[in-house]
Parts: structure tokens; C-alpha cells; sequence
């Protein structure tokens, strides 16, 4: 399987692109990105781009993929409708609208979040562009997409998020994980699963295009 990622320096991103290195099934990964991400595996390639609104200059580095893995996100706190719109519906459509008419074989999965609001009139802000985008992903022409909408992660293996505030709170809710997982298993789930389930939804699909919780923890397992 060969597999493309975006978002490999995020949170999510680094969990997913440690397991794809780990999994035997996959031969190759691209990370793609702004920066190097300055590791070495014999497994790992990396694509610079500069405007993750225009793929035109890279296309022909685009094709061949089995799955896309799109881990790309940002927080709404403070963020205007439209401005959050830009970053969490243009962007993710502008590379998926290439990656469709490229690679019509693919499955691609893009990470949203738990309550998604698929009627995308809601009165959560965040939750009706993600919603709108899950909608407008679905329409596309891939072999199957899948909605992830994960919750609370739980990071593992060295992964740390980007946001200094957030890895903060990490490291001081850590031990209260284990009581979250043994209260309400599918209130937590960690970086390993999700990136273990993306790829058995690759491999093998999912029963619904929404991949929610309780399903990450499956498939992750």
C-alpha cells in the first residue's frame, strides 16, 4: 500500500505516520507538507508544497496512491466563521478534489471530530463547516471515504501536539487517562489506534463512512 499524509507534524499526524512506518503492508509514505519533517526512514518520502490551495505544480508527484490519510486541522477557539472555513473546508477540499480525479482507486479518511453536525445548520460553529466538509468529501469520486470523529486522544510513543497549551494539558491529565478508559471506554482512544484503524479502513473498509469513537477503538485494536 502505498500512502499519502498530511498533517504529519500535528498531533494526530504523528500518530498515524508512526504506525503507517511500523505496518508491513504499507511500502511507502509521503508526508506532505510545508517543511521537512527531518526524519530518515527508508519507508518515508516527503512532499514540499508551498500553497496547499494549488496542486497544479505537484500533480504529477499526486498519483499512484492507494490512501490518503488527511490528519491537516486547526482549533476554532477565537476563529471567525469564515476564516475557519478557509483553513477547515477550502483546504481540505482543494487537495481531495485533485486527489479524486488522480487517484479515482483510493480510500481517503479525514480526521473531523466527535459531534459533527452533518445537517451543517446547527448552532456550533466548528461543527457545521466540519460537517459541510465531511458532506462536500463524501461527494467525491473516491473508492470510499471515511469520516474519523475522534474525541479525546490520548497521546503515546513520544507523539506531542504542536500547541504548547494543549501538550500542557496532556502532560498534566496523562495519569487520568487509564480512569477515563475504564469509566467510559469509548470516551478516550490514543494516537496509536487511530492510526492503526485508518489503516484497516484502508485495507478492509468500515460499515459506515463515519467512523466514530467506539469504531477507532475497534479497529484500532
Amino acid at each position: 500500500m502505498k500512502v499519502l499524509l498530511f498533517g504529519a507534524s500535528g498531533m494526530v499526524g504523528q500518530g498515524v505516520l508512526r504506525e503507517c512506518l511500523l505496518d508491513p503492508d504499507v511500502k511507502r509514505v509521503v508526508a506532505v507538507g510545508r517543511s521537512s519533517l527531518g526524519k530518515s526512514d527508508p519507508k518515508l518520502g516527503e512532499l514540499i508544497v508551498s500553497d496547499f490551495y494549488d496542486y497544479a505544480a505537484v500533480e504529477s508527484k499526486l498519483k499512484g496512491f492507494d490512501a490518503c490519510f488527511f490528519c491537516l486541522g486547526v482549533s476554532s477557539v477565537g476563529m471567525k466563521e469564515a476564516d475557519y472555513r478557509r483553513l477547515s473546508y477550502d483546504l481540505p477540499m482543494a487537495a481531495a478534489t485533485v486527489l479524486a480525479r488522480l487517484n479515482p482507486k483510493m480510500t481517503f479518511t479525514f480526521v473531523t471530530g466527535a459531534g459533527c453536525d452533518s445537517s451543517e445548520r446547527g448552532p456550533v460553529m466548528w461543527a457545521r463547516v466540519k460537517g459541510a466538509t465531511e458532506n462536500a468529501l463524501l461527494k467525491l469520486p473516491f473508492k470510499a471515504a471515511y469520516m474519523f470523529r475522534p474525541g479525546i486522544i490520548q497521546p503515546l510513543h513520544g507523539v506531542r501536539s504542536k500547541t504548547p497549551l494543549y501538550q500542557g494539558i496532556y502532560n498534566l491529565t496523562g495519569p487520568l487517562f487509564r480512569v477515563f478508559g475504564a469509566v467510559a471506554p469509548n470516551s478516550v482512544t490514543t494516537s496509536e489506534k487511530v492510526g492503526r484503524a485508518m489503516l484497516a479502513v484502508a485495507r478492509r473498509g468500515a460499515p459506515s463512512p463515519f467512523v466514530e469513537m467506539a469504531d477507532i477503538n475497534r479497529l484500532g485494536a
